[in-house]
């Protein structure tokens, strides 16, 4: 069972918008508290890739199995070198490379583009997988917002962390 990662495709949204609803209404990594239907992850994806930024879809034996894309950091045009990453694993296959897989590969595209720094917005503090994964490649803790969003009747704070693209 080979792990492949590749441009994701029209085909993959639905699995993709079931990869992000788990997270959306069980986890903290995203601050949105209501999953966004198929249409909706549809018109995201269409966003980054209009862009021109990469967003890639992670397939283990014909099921994806998690994804990741970059997207600007900030809509003012100052920002328009530095992107944020997102990376989204299937909730029951987590700690098994695909995460490091896809984040790898979504560095390595946009240090191909005129980029200059990925920044990494981590929901919870406590998200210590996600935060070991940015930190193991090559991104640093340059702060953290404390008790930033209010989800699943808790405070949670933002950690950022902050890559070189050059």
């Amino acid at each position: 069972m080979a792990l492949i990662v590749r441009d994701s495709v029209a085909e993959d949204v639905a699995a993709i918008q079931a990869i992000y609803g788990w997270h959306v209404l069980h986890g903290l990594a995203s601050f949105e508290e209501q999953a966004p239907p198929v249409a909706e992850m549809s018109r995201r994806r269409e966003d980054v890739l209009a862009r021109g930024l990469p967003h890639l879809a992670a397939e283990l034996d014909g099921t994806i199995v998690g994804y990741a894309y970059a997207s600007p950091y900030r809509p003012r045009s100052a920002y328009r070198y530095t992107v944020e990453d997102s990376v989204y694993v299937r909730h029951d296959l987590v700690a098994r490379g695909a995460g490091r897989a896809l984040l790898g590969a979504l560095i390595a595209r946009c240090e191909r583009l005129d980029l200059n720094q990925m920044i990494a917005v981590i929901g919870d503090s406590a998200n210590a997988a996600s935060i070991g994964l940015h930190a193991a490649l090559g991104f640093r803790t340059v702060g953290v917002l404390q008790a930033v969003g209010f989800k699943h009747a808790r405070w949670v704070d933002s950690v950022l962390m902050q890559r070189s693209l050059r």
